[in-house]
């Protein structure tokens, strides 16, 4: 994996509850409000390593939930959406889930990025806080890879339709395997910064299977828009 040794714009989230504007790219940025509360704290000194990474399964998928709001709000505008870059500004994917990417993604966070005179980056640390940082963090270094979800994109189509069709009442529905299957599939997709977990489609709608209709319904959906975003 290359390191990612650059950045050129990044527009985070607030932890706070008003917004606030800074400039990136030399333009003024809105930075939107969003809700930190459901994280644990991390503690006034900024830390390294992410801590989000470590803490089970459930701060982990809050870390997500969280850092994905914020990032689509604050970072799609250079990034892309979804951390998928379309060319104006590097791909967040790429920077690794380790103590190297950490430590450089919290150093720009918080102090920013200039060239030519001009900032790409605005300063974000004191403003916005170490809680926003860590989860826009866990939101991007947890993305699948798309060509990793397209070799089992075949089939996940053959699951959305099924599942469709339970949901409609027709066929006989064996949940568990589906869950099973899905699981399997999810834990063959990687990420491309390393992090040993990828919240991808597969892992989203085996944990939304639980034996109704509506479940049904809800993964198929799921599994419908992360192949559409995937193309």
């Amino acid at each position: 994996m290359s390191k990612l040794r650059s950045l050129t714009a990044i527009a985070v989230l607030s932890t706070v509850s008003v917004a606030g504007t800074a400039m990136g790219a030399g333009l003024p940025l809105t930075i939107e409000p969003v809700n930190t509360e459901a994280l644990p704290e991390v503690g006034e000194e900024w830390l390294t390593e992410n801590p989000y990474r470590s803490q089970g399964e459930e701060v982990w998928q809050a870390a997500i939930d969280i850092g994905a709001s914020g990032y689509n709000q604050n970072c799609a505008r250079c990034h892309g959406l979804g951390a998928v870059s379309g060319g104006l500004a590097p791909d967040l994917r790429f920077l690794e889930a380790e103590e190297y990417g950490d430590e450089w993604f919290i150093e720009r966070f918080r102090h920013g990025y200039t060239q030519g005179g001009v900032t790409r980056m605005p300063e974000f640390g004191e403003l916005l806080g170490q809680k926003a940082a860590w989860a826009i963090r866990t939101y991007v270094e947890s993305r699948p890879d798309d060509e990793a979800v397209g070799e089992q994109s075949a089939r996940l189509k053959e699951i959305r339709d099924t599942l469709n069709a339970w949901a409609e009442g027709n066929g006989t529905p064996d949940p568990d395997a589906f869950k099973s299957e899905l699981a399997t599939i999810a834990a063959s997709i990687t990420t491309l910064s390393g992090a040993e977990v990828a919240d991808s489609i597969a892992r989203r709608a085996a944990q939304q299977i639980d034996g109704t209709p509506e479940s049904y319904s809800l993964a198929a959906e799921t599994l419908t828009i992360g192949l559409s975003a995937a193309k």
